[in-house]
């Protein structure tokens, strides 16, 4: 099965879409190309690691995409504090990065079965 199968990924691009335009007319560089970085590495290391051929490097790079979705998370939360983002909208993207990491958990769990 290829990545783009994949639910994590289908999921984490949508919301890294939705990130990108959402900040699209955002000033504040710094953080916009921070929360942008981080949402956009979630299904760029997940794609990356569908691609490697040792199971070990796919665990790895689940692992970064995994660490990348907290990171959006805390960013998530941090502009919801300083009015970035609205309550509703940061919610939905908050629910829907612990859903993405619990995914990615369970793609580490049944490749780390394999090894």
């Amino acid at each position: 099965m290829g990545f783009e199968q994949l639910e994590a990924w289908q999921r984490s691009s949508r919301l890294c879409t939705e990130i990108y335009k959402h900040f699209k007319n955002v000033k504040d560089f710094g953080f916009k190309d921070q929360i942008t970085r981080s949402a956009l590495s979630i299904p760029s290391n997940i794609a990356e690691g569908e691609e490697r051929l040792s199971v070990k490097d796919n665990i790895l790079f689940l692992t970064y995409a995994r660490g990348s979705s907290a990171e959006l998370r805390t960013q998530i939360y941090i502009g919801l504090d300083i009015d970035y983002i609205d309550k509703e909208k940061a919610l939905i993207w908050i629910k829907e990065t612990k859903e993405i990491s619990a995914m990615i958990v369970g793609l580490i769990n049944s490749k780390k079965s394999k090894i």
